[in-house]
């Protein structure tokens, strides 16, 4: 799983310094988690966040921001309380979940709003 800095978040997820509208530079869609070291509820998302990474590897990416470290970038999303996850499909609009979710909830994030289209796609 790899943590972000503003420079990578700027080329794999958005640059928001060069776009004012949301537009997503990855290939995969993503779940970005922003946390901080000394955060209790971050400590329990992190081992569930690494076997998702696992179980949906080659269909959804997973990346770090450690707010401590990276400032700006979490200022940047208004992140107020962590864990606070950004789930950013493909096409469309990112969801920020806040909050140390259940392993079965994110699971259906990821389904819902990152695989959705991919559902569709098998469904025709």
């Amino acid at each position: 799983m790899e943590h972000l800095t503003k420079q990578t978040f700027l080329e794999k997820v958005f640059n928001y310094e060069k776009n004012q509208e949301w537009k997503f530079e990855g290939k995969l869609p993503c779940i970005i988690d922003f946390y901080a070291d000394w955060c209790q509820p971050c400590k329990i998302v992190a081992p569930i966040l690494e076997e998702l990474a696992e179980e949906f590897k080659g269909k959804i990416d997973i990346y770090k921001v450690n707010t401590e470290q990276e400032v700006e970038l979490a200022s940047a999303f208004g992140i107020r309380s962590i864990p606070s996850m950004l789930f950013c499909p493909a096409d469309g609009q990112p969801q920020m979940a806040v909050g140390a979710l259940p392993k079965e909830t994110l699971i259906q994030a990821i389904n819902d709003v990152l695989l959705k289209d991919q559902k569709t796609e098998k469904e025709k």
